[in-house]
């Protein structure tokens, strides 16, 4: 890092603080304001806010990480820009006429306050154990790969970055709330695209270009379809691995079946359902904005597989073929091949070692803007369900202005906790891996719930409320399995043991398993309980609608939205088509 590529750090970081210091003067006190800029944010920051919120850490680290050792196998996950189209052609004309602040509350206006609490409490600790936690891990392997030698005191670069990373965003997001995180979050997001594109330029550039890349790389890494097709007859249902009696291999640790079920399951969980993502559009001012920004969050989504994967995968031809040597050093083992566990740095790998001065600095403010923007929004989201979904219930008479101060309280708690978190993270990547598991347990009993209340009129609270005990249960029963396993060296369970069956088992099929537990449970015990008072949900389900929300909902979006929509499809399909092997 020279001086120049620090002038270019301290020009993003002082537009941020600009860029702060706007929302801050134009916020009012009220949480309506706080927490979703008071409904008044359009399609182009809904849509880039979207975006940057999901494009953090799991990018930098996780999937550029994973193209440089798997090739194009992860992007199945960034091609789901088309749960973006059913959030906003489907469920955000539902959040929209609700006019909540959290998912959560969208629950109990559909079916019951016990859903909403216990669907806030189990939000709140999976922030806490899987999004803050993987956001610190990021910002200091970003920061222990371009900057080695930084110390301060007895604090190496990993801690250094980390605690850098937490203050600043905490800060600009307690200041500013919602508003601040969403209008950062749209600059943040052209400076990440910029620095991104620039890395996959200058990596092509070093390599020798596309050709070179697809020769040393191969057919398989370039093989969009390989989780999708069976491996054989004999391995097609097989739900075990790493047995020797007992297991079938699918393609490595992508059972087929498991990503044409579990994946879009996961997706469209995250994507329309997880108050982290869908907070952006209730911050929007009517159904029209939300759509669009929805929508233009979709186009976004799919430059992940160009400005992530790719460069992971160009880092992995530079450390094999030697033309870069710290690469080559940095990733190659004594047996030749690519270090799974140092492929996690591969992104900003190629920023310290392949860019010119200047645009070093550029790349590394985009670095640490997916970091902040990233943690920046799910401190605001855990504020946000604190302070809607239990303070205000439990004192529903608080004035706005103190609801506004509990919820920068309740974020400047967020930050102590990412603190505390450093040095548990700093322990061991494997812990990092364990982590980024979760959500396959914790996606389909959320799913069900929603999708189903949507689409099933019939289905009550008693319904909702039992999926949602039997699935958490079912996810936690698994997680105290793999919990052992994952974080004690050399502990195993007996083979062929029932305990060693279900740890063996594939995540994704055991989420699937979860999945169908949860549809028949919500469907036996509402059809077995009291229908719902129909009246009280009205515009809450497709069966409950009233002609004036069916016509106000088709007058709020025209040709052009169709347009784009099937153009971010249209863009999907070409992906599945070009990365054919």
């Amino acid at each position: 890092m020279t001086a120049l590529d620090w002038s270019m750090v301290g020009f993003y970081f002082a537009a941020l603080l600009g860029l702060t210091w706007y929302c801050v003067r134009k916020g009012r006190n009220t949480a309506d304001d706080y927490f979703l800029a008071g409904r008044n944010l359009g399609w182009f920051i809904v849509g880039t806010s979207i975006f940057a919120s999901n494009i953090g850490s799991e990018h930098l680290v996780g999937l550029a990480g994973s193209g440089c050792t798997d090739g194009v196998a992860m992007a199945h996950y960034e091609l789901h820009a088309w749960c973006l189209l059913i959030l906003g052609w489907v469920m955000a004309p539902f959040y929209m006429r609700s006019r909540v602040f959290t998912m959560p509350e969208f629950l109990e206006r559909r079916f019951s306050p016990a859903s909403r609490w216990l669907l806030s409490l189990i939000s709140l600790v999976a922030y806490v154990l899987t999004k803050i936690a993987v956001g610190i891990f990021a910002g200091g392997i970003v920061f222990s790969v371009l900057l080695p030698e930084l110390r301060i005191g007895p604090l190496n670069s990993f801690w250094v970055g980390s605690i850098l990373v937490i203050v600043m965003t905490g800060a600009y997001t307690i200041l500013g709330g919602f508003r601040a995180v969403a209008y950062t979050e749209a600059l943040q997001t052209l400076v990440l695209i910029v620095g991104a594109v620039l890395v996959t330029i200058f990596g092509l550039y070093e390599l020798g270009g596309w050709s070179e890349l697809r020769a040393i790389c191969g057919s398989e890494m370039f093989n969009l379809w390989r989780p999708l097709v069976p491996a054989g007859v004999e391995a097609t249902w097989a739900p075990v691995k790493e047995s020797g009696r007992m297991a079938w291999y699918f393609n490595d640790n992508y059972p087929w079946l498991g990503m044409v079920i579990c994946a879009p399951v996961c997706g469209l969980w995250y994507w329309c359902t997880d108050q982290y993502i869908v907070q952006r559009t209730l911050g929007a001012p009517n159904e029209t904005e939300a759509r669009r920004g929805s929508i233009f969050a979709a186009m976004l989504k799919l430059l992940p597989v160009f400005i992530f994967i790719i460069p992971g995968m160009i880092c992995f031809a530079l450390a094999t073929s030697g033309k870069v040597e710290a690469i080559s050093d940095r990733l190659i083992g004594p047996d030749g091949q690519i270090i799974r566990e140092e492929a996690q740095a591969a992104f900003p790998l190629l920023v310290a070692t392949i860019l010119p001065t200047g645009v070093r600095g550029i790349v590394v403010a985009g670095l640490l803007a997916a970091l902040m923007s990233s943690l920046a929004g799910v401190f605001n989201a855990s504020a946000t369900l604190f302070t809607m979904d239990f303070y205000s219930r439990l004192r529903p008479n608080t004035p706005q202005h103190r609801l506004v101060w509990i919820g920068r309280i309740a974020t400047a708690v967020m930050v102590l906790i990412g603190l505390a978190w450093i040095p548990v993270i700093q322990g061991g990547r494997g812990l990092y891996d364990y982590l980024q598991g979760v959500q396959g347990y914790l996606a389909p009993p959320i799913f069900v719930v929603f999708f189903l209340g949507v689409f099933w009129k019939r289905l009550n609270g008693s319904g909702c409320l039992a999926a949602l005990v039997v699935g958490f249960l079912m996810g936690l029963f698994r997680l105290a399995i793999d919990t052992p396993v994952k974080l004690i060296d050399g502990f195993s369970y007996t083979e062929g043991s029932l305990l060693w069956i279900i740890n063996h088992t594939f995540f994704q099929y055991y989420s699937i398993l979860i999945l169908i537990v949860c549809v028949v449970v919500m469907i036996a015990v509402s059809y077995l309980t009291k229908a719902p008072d129909y009246e009280r949900i009205s515009g809450l389900t497709f069966g409950t609608l009233s002609d004036n929300q069916r016509q106000r909902s088709r007058h709020s979006w025209g040709t052009g939205d169709v347009i784009a929509s099937a153009a971010v499809l249209a863009a999907i399909v070409a992906a599945y088509l070009f990365f054919t092997g």
